[in-house]
């Protein structure tokens, strides 16, 4: 299309073939077609439309626990009233209390597929397009199309939303609208859609630690004055935000009960340390060295208390890195005339260093979710199988940027896959098989990755190789052999065990990155940048002026958070999404991105030669 003059089509035509491919999906089965009396998450979602509009909103979550009981955060509520009263000036009877449970009618079943996709319609793919176009500003809008591409045929997520039938896309599009105001500047904004995610799904904690940690490292960066002032504004805005979502479950709306019984719904913690055969570290090391429950019966708080240490652990490399990057910034003593420019009132030439710019960390932001997320799938108590899409949905917009070759690519292609994989018992007792299949070789024909190839010249190529052979004769066998007996979920766990060493290389590798472009960017301590701005803090700073007056303090190749006066957050942004990952995983040697080299080139032109970038 770009080659035949059809840039402009290409947005809409993409959107319109992910709805259609997402329709398809929902031909298929959904969990808990036709197994009475539960059923499954189909029910559930229809089943608190139909209580939200019957009953008082303080009965929402106290009224028949024992039959799908509400225990999703109010704004779930909120919505499932809002669709469930357009489904009963439809059809009164789709939602009828009581009397329609179970109901699985062609009307009913076409109208709650159409809710799925119209929210994500509404929320997540206008969140993949500011993506695109704030994340990869730097880039071509070719690129940009690319991207969008990848991350609207997503399959994991298609599969679990509009076959499996869930409501994830509109929690991860708040999310991703909420990263895509801080990647501009909006941080007010962001702590909103951030607090709308929480609102909708209690698993966007997941990312709390380190949107929390971005936040309170800005109002670090910003120093005393300005810090304080836009701490005031972000404790303000997110505790409104979240009283006006809690509004029904308070005085004097309601007794103060009230609320702490929608709390203990939302978090259960007596429903045991994993449900099913979900690939992390507590049921990897239940099937090959210790089985926690049964050592731990009736002990269950040591667990919760071992589980939120790990958990911990697992993130605080990215919480402490974005914090650490952050102080480095603002303790460094900047020269005169940068003094100047962050002293002097926010004008159009000073609006750089104003607290509407994001943070010269903000590069660290998508592979400190990526570790914050797959710590808390891999280590924190009451995992569910699908909660894996939450990691990967920052590997996916990691991906999303970079090309095949790269080591960003590599990994993002390998955690992607093995995440549909490990969801693969789940799919196929919805009786997905044919869409699990299908979506997996669409979107690898699509971002250009080849399942089927040997990878034999790195360690991320041997490990691809390895893994995709791994689920090839899992699945093999799975169509020819019956489980015995004694072992009905030997499949489960094998899968278990192909997928749980993956995410935890994945997280490893996240750390390892995020390491990489603190270093790149001069925000470790004993770094080149560091020294470098030692002795050039003068010459840098009337650099910034004259990259300033040429428009090119956004293209930098390798910023420097040191750097005073610039802040370079477009290139910096793109740099973080694989726009140099720093290594060639496909053998070559000596290998540099060419977009890299392009705008060093330019940089160097542009400075006289002075500067090589």
């Amino acid at each position: 299309m770009h080659k035949h003059n059809l840039k402009a089509w290409v947005v809409p035509s993409a959107i319109a073939a992910s709805i259609w491919v997402k329709w398809c999906i929902g031909l298929g089965g959904y969990s808990g077609h036709a197994t009475p009396p539960m059923f499954g998450d189909y029910e559930a979602q229809r089943h608190w439309m139909e209580l939200t509009i019957h009953l008082p909103i303080q009965q929402w979550y106290t009224y028949d626990l024992r039959y799908w009981g509400l225990d999703y955060p109010p704004l779930t509520a909120y919505v499932s009233w809002i669709c469930g009263r357009v489904g009963s000036w439809i059809d009164p009877s789709w939602f009828a209390l009581e009397t329609s449970r179970g109901i699985e009618t062609p009307g009913n079943k076409l109208f709650m597929r159409a809710t799925v996709l119209v929210l994500d319609a509404l929320v997540f793919v206008p969140a993949l397009y500011a993506f695109t176009r704030t994340w990869l500003s730097t880039r071509s809008s070719r690129t940009q199309h690319a991207a969008l591409v990848t991350l609207l045929f997503h399959p994991a997520l298609l599969l679990i939303d509009f076959g499996h039938f869930q409501y994830n896309s509109v929690m991860l599009g708040l999310t991703l609208l909420a990263i895509d105001a801080f990647a501009v500047g909006l941080d007010l904004v962001g702590a909103v859609f951030f607090v709308l995610s929480l609102g909708f799904k209690q698993m966007a904690l997941y990312y709390a630690p380190v949107v929390g940690a971005y936040l309170l490292g800005k109002c670090i960066y910003l120093g005393p004055k300005n810090g304080t002032r836009l701490f005031i504004r972000l404790a303000f805005v997110t505790v409104l935000s979240f009283i006006v979502l809690f509004a029904p479950f308070l005085p004097p709306f309601a007794p103060i009960s009230a609320l702490g019984v929608s709390i203990s719904r939302i978090f259960p913690f007596a429903r045991g340390l994993f449900e099913d055969k979900v690939a992390n570290f507590w049921c990897f090391t239940n099937v090959t060295v210790l089985k926690w429950k049964r050592v731990f019966n009736g002990k269950e708080a040591l667990l919760i208390r071992a589980s939120a240490a790990l958990t911990a652990l697992g993130f605080l490399p990215a919480v402490a890195g974005l914090l650490w990057g952050s102080c480095k910034t603002r303790l460094r003593s900047p020269s005169p005339s940068a003094k100047e420019q962050i002293d002097a009132p926010a004008t159009p030439m000073t609006h750089l260093n104003s607290s509407t710019t994001p943070t010269p960390t903000l590069p660290l932001l998508p592979y400190a979710l990526l570790t914050t997320s797959m710590s808390f799938f891999l280590f924190s108590f009451q995992v569910h199988e699908k909660t894996i899409l939450l990691p990967l949905l920052p590997l996916a917009l990691l991906l999303s940027g970079a090309t095949p070759g790269e080591e960003v690519f590599a990994w993002g292609a390998l955690g992607n896959v093995v995440g549909v994989f490990s969801m693969w018992p789940l799919l196929k007792k919805d009786g997905l098989g044919v869409q699990y299949l299908a979506m997996l070789l669409l979107w690898c024909r699509l971002i250009g990755y080849n399942p089927f190839a040997m990878r034999l010249r790195s360690f991320v190529g041997l490990l691809s190789t390895a893994v995709h052979i791994s689920m090839g004769l899992l699945h093999l066998l799975e169509l020819v052999i019956v489980p015995p007996t004694r072992y009905p979920d030997l499949f489960p766990v094998l899968n278990v065990l192909v997928s749980t060493p993956v995410f935890g290389l994945v997280w490893l590798w996240s750390i390892k990155r995020g390491i990489e472009v603190s270093w790149a960017m001069g925000g470790l301590t004993g770094s080149r940048a560091d020294a470098k701005d030692k002795g050039k803090e003068k010459e840098q700073g009337g650099e910034w002026e004259k990259e300033k007056a040429n428009g090119l303090s956004t293209v930098d190749p390798v910023p420097s958070l040191s750097r005073p006066g610039v802040r370079n957050d477009a290139g910096t942004r793109a740099k973080s999404l694989g726009f140099a990952s720093g290594q060639d995983v496909s053998g070559g040697r000596g290998y540099r991105d060419p977009r890299r080299r392009a705008l060093e080139r330019l940089s160097m032109r542009a400075g006289g030669g002075e500067e090589g970038g």
